[in-house]
């Protein structure tokens, strides 16, 4: 189980750019999936001459004893055939395991969802005393035919879209990355990451979770208490893309009804959103503090 705040940043991780403004199929910018983190098959990564990965790798640093234990969870979309690529949620959760297992053999665990295969590879190094490399590395092994004459939309539905990791580690902690204490900046320095950025999430007094997404961002992230939800898209501004879906006609408003289920229910949630929380998406103060503090 995650940590409380990271399963909504993760989600939107997961969505970010799925649905672009002003979310309807005949959009043209909503022909076609926008998701980061696509992990495509090897044979047409291999045709595209490796501009579309079929793997990412996460290595990161556990303070602590062999006693650590890792949960690792891997989450991304699945693009389904059809008229507008909706995508269905999957959700791999390895059972937890300990350092000491992992520096013995590291652990490769096959999944399968319809058309698509892959391998979740999770191993550990010792670094120093009480300090361990550990690495996950996800990879799609999906055989198809024809690799070189498929267009990108026809080799989506055997990819992994919005890919990403999330490390949990108990009786030990994960060390930031981004800020690393100077004596673990060598080897932090050293952790190789392929297609993702790893950061501290969850609570900020608490290292105990790591997100490693597609998208560059910082310690632990969180989405503004503002937000009355997801909105899709890639940037996103919540009161400008609010106001926007409020202007949309009503034949434009029936075509997301009637279009992806997700767009639906973002519309009728705008379409709910009460006044007062309409005035709270103008603007927040936060971090003020006295100007005798600033000097």
């Amino acid at each position: 189980m995650s940590p409380p705040g990271v399963e909504q940043i993760a989600n939107a991780v997961l969505y970010e750019g799925y649905i672009l403004y002003p979310y309807r199929a005949s959009s043209v910018k909503n022909r076609r999936r926008f998701n980061f983190g696509v992990l495509a098959p090897p044979s047409y990564s291999a045709a595209q001459y490796g501009t579309e990965a079929s793997a990412m790798r996460t290595e990161c640093l556990i303070t602590g004893t062999r006693k650590a234990r890792l949960a690792v969870r891997v989450r991304f979309l699945q693009v389904m055939p059809g008229s507008w690529q909706e995508a269905m949620e999957r959700d791999i959760q390895l059972a937890e395991c300990s350092l000491d297992d992992l520096l013995s053999a590291a652990r490769h665990d096959p999944f399968q969802y319809d058309s698509i295969s892959g391998v979740i590879a999770v191993s550990a190094a010792q670094v120093q005393e009480g300090v361990y490399r550990v690495a996950v590395e996800v990879s799609n092994d999906t055989p198809i035919e024809a690799a070189a004459s498929l267009t990108r939309d026809e080799a989506l539905p055997y990819s992994l879209a919005a890919a990403h990791t999330i490390l949990t580690v108990a009786d030990g902690e994960l060390v930031s990355l981004l800020d690393p204490p100077d004596e673990l900046r060598v080897a932090v320095g050293a952790c190789h990451n392929q297609g993702t950025w790893p950061v501290l999430a969850g609570a900020p007094d608490q290292r105990r979770c790591m997100l490693s997404s597609p998208i560059i961002l910082y310690d632990y992230p969180r989405i503004a208490p503002e937000s009355p939800g997801d909105l899709f898209d890639g940037t996103e501004i919540d009161e400008i893309l609010t106001l926007r879906i409020m202007t949309l006609t009503e034949e434009e408003k029936q075509e997301i009804r009637n279009g992806d289920a997700r767009g639906r229910r973002m519309l009728e949630r705008t379409e709910l959103l009460p006044e007062e929380h309409l005035q709270k998406l103008h603007g927040a103060l936060r971090g003020l503090r006295p100007a005798e503090e600033s000097r």
